[in-house]
């Protein structure tokens, strides 16, 4: 195992694990906005804005959707297939906890060695 953490190499499908960390945290950011907004139209008295709340809400609602189901299309979420979200979120957690256990920031981050000498290098 390579335990250069700053080697290119390490980033071996970082860019897919990310856009998957990304919209899951746009997913539960969009269904709180769901929840609150639901919460503020019970407690609205004025007619006025209950009309912005409810058509808020129905916005609110399809975004949740959209994210889901771009979530589903590339196979980051699977809220019908209980087995196969359990096996993604324990491969969740485990790349977290190894993560969590890298030494990001040796002692020595000089990266000299790893690139060609120049004319100019003395």
């Amino acid at each position: 195992m390579n335990h250069d953490y700053q080697d290119p190499i390490n980033a071996l499908h970082m860019p897919e694990m990310a856009d998957m960390t990304f919209a899951m945290d746009f997913l539960m950011r969009a269904k709180e906005g769901v929840r609150n907004t639901a919460i503020a139209l019970t407690e609205t008295v004025s007619t006025e804005a209950r009309t912005v709340l409810r058509k808020q809400l129905q916005q609110a609602i399809a975004l949740h959707q959209e994210i889901a189901e771009l979530m589903i299309r590339k196979k980051w979420f699977h809220p019908y297939e209980l087995n196969e979200q359990y096996q993604l979120d324990q491969l969740a957690a485990m790349n977290t906890i190894q993560i969590g256990h890298m030494n990001l920031f040796p002692g020595d981050t000089s990266r000299t060695g790893m690139f060609d000498r120049t004319p100019d290098d003395k």
